[in-house]
């Protein structure tokens, strides 16, 4: 089995040179693996940000499994977040940009504190660690880790010529073994930021919450983490008729196929010397999240882009294949989505929405439709929001509930006070400022007590289940363990949080006999 490459003897060196300076009494110098590290304090929490966790994946190292770090002696200034993977933002960026953060509080604790490692979301073209400041979270006593990984075209992509080169290595999904690599760093360094590296919740959301998932059933991430938190897990979900995994020959006859369009031909080592000779700006042209989930909602797919790749390392199958196995190396989820989350298809009438369903179009609108007058755009909003990502994330909660598993399922309705003429529900990825304390990151000065307060709940229910695998207690409105047979559901709605039947069972139940057909 593939493993990342140990460290050399200058880690060692380093440590030795460090382990007894006066200096590294502050709370805000660090030795760890690869050198010393000097962070910062602010408001009771120490950050450390821009920390490489792997070799620079530039030039001959571009498509290849991480590599370690080279270790430095002089103090690292880890004050700053490093770039954002390439990507076709217009923020900073570069190719070299595998670094992670660390939160920690800054109060001493006699016992090692959980920790929370996130994981970004963007479809696997976007986003970066800069979005996510950890400070609000680490301040309720846990460590928090974030990392970049490669993504698009350099972090998902798998020419013939890259096996060639290099048989005994994974090929393809790079960005998934950069989070990997974030994950052994974990278990060799947090302990020295006060972390418990047996104690370790895996969380992200859409992409970062499918990353998450794919860490669950590889044989490559078994132990590196012992809780998950999976926030509208997409790309790929648990369904895999939704949002599939690209099979590993085509994956490469995508990279075949944009190769030939830069007129670059073959699959030799001179085909591969052009593809690494390219500008990484060149690579992630026409592949914005934009124009890649318009290529997954109408089955076009961005030239060159595969996202998650059934490699055969990685990924030996899909997430939904591996948990109809009932596989024995699972850990305790906490799973849920927005009522108005990503809704990804193409439907230009109510009759193309409804034929999606296939022989159960007419229960489905019975269900979502009834009365044959609702706006087209609402609808379409509904069925494909329960289709890509709401049903699943139950599945999800379903199969790790028949295993035996704590789970808890959720759903998240809140939207900022200030928002709520505008907007009906909440759309995906604006759990995040609740979940990670930081709710004025929507509405700026216009942040209400209510929005606070919501902050407060939804992130003391996150930081609870890191530290003890159930997120009640203190007080909070109990959220209940998650059982098939009732479909209970925990609402985060703007009147608090309610516990209750789902009320869309029968819209989802429609969605799992379609699901079940399919497979």
């Amino acid at each position: 089995m593939w493993r990342s490459r140990g460290l050399g003897t200058g880690a060692v060196l380093a440590l030795a040179l460090f382990a007894s300076s006066p200096a590294l009494a502050d709370a805000t110098h660090v030795v760890i693996d690869s050198g010393p590290v000097s962070g910062v304090e602010a408001n009771g929490v120490i950050s450390f940000k821009g920390i490489p966790y792997a070799a620079p994946p530039t030039g001959k190292l571009r498509w290849r499994v991480p590599q370690p770090v080279k270790p430095w002696a002089a103090m690292l200034d880890a004050r700053v977040f490093g770039p954002a993977c390439m990507q076709a933002d217009d923020i900073p960026k570069s190719e070299d940009c595998l670094t992670l953060n660390v939160w920690r509080p800054a109060a001493t604790s006699n016992a090692p504190l959980p920790v929370m490692v996130w994981i970004h979301g963007g479809a696997l073209v976007h986003g970066s660690t800069a979005q996510y400041p950890a400070d609000a979270l680490a301040a309720q006593g846990v460590v928090v880790v974030s990392m970049n990984y490669r993504m698009g075209r350099l972090g998902f992509f798998a020419h013939p010529a890259l096996t060639r080169e290099s048989p005994g290595d994974p090929t393809g999904n790079y960005g998934y073994l950069d989070q990997l690599a974030a994950l052994q760093w974990v278990q060799r360094n947090i302990a020295l930021f006060g972390g418990d590296p047996k104690k370790v919740t895996l969380f992200g959301e859409s992409a970062g919450g499918g990353s998450v998932m794919a860490h669950m059933v590889s044989r490559l991430s078994r132990g590196l983490f012992q809780r998950a938190i999976l926030q509208s897990p997409g790309v790929p979900t648990a369904r895999q008729s939704v949002l599939p995994l690209t099979a590993f020959n085509e994956a490469e006859r995508r990279a075949i196929a944009y190769a030939r369009g830069l007129a670059i031909e073959g699959d030799d080592a001179r085909a591969l010397a052009a593809l690494r000779a390219l500008p990484p700006e060149k690579l992630v042209d026409g592949a914005s999240a934009a124009e890649v989930l318009a290529g997954l909602a109408n089955g076009r797919p961005v030239a060159g882009i595969s996202g998650a790749i059934l490699d055969g390392w990685f990924l030996t199958r899909s997430p939904e294949a591996a948990l109809a196995a009932r596989p024995r190396e699972m850990v305790p989820v906490m799973v849920g989505a927005n009522d108005r989350d990503l809704a990804i298809g193409t439907a230009e009438t109510k009759d193309d929405l409804f034929a999606l369903f296939g022989g159960q179009a007419g229960e489905a609108r019975a269900l979502y439709d009834p009365a044959g007058d609702a706006p087209f755009d609402e609808l379409r909003q509904q069925v494909l929001a329960d289709r890509t990502l709401v049903e699943p994330s139950r599945h999800l909660a379903n199969e790790m509930a028949r295993l035996g598993l704590p789970t808890w399922w959720y759903r998240f309705s809140y939207v900022a006070e200030s928002l709520r003429d505008k907007w009906k529900g909440a759309p995906p990825g604006f759990e995040i400022p609740y979940a990670f304390d930081m709710p004025a990151v929507p509405v700026g000065d216009k942040v209400t007590d209510a929005d606070k307060a919501m902050g407060a709940l939804a992130s003391a229910y996150w930081v609870a289940f890191a530290r003890s695998g159930d997120p009640n207690g203190d007080g909070r409105p109990q959220w209940p363990r998650h059982d098939p047979a009732s479909d209970r559901v925990i609402n985060f709605t703007n009147n608090g949080v309610v516990v209750g039947p789902d009320p869309i069972k029968a819209r989802l139940d429609v969605w799992k006999k379609v699901f079940d057909k399919a497979q």
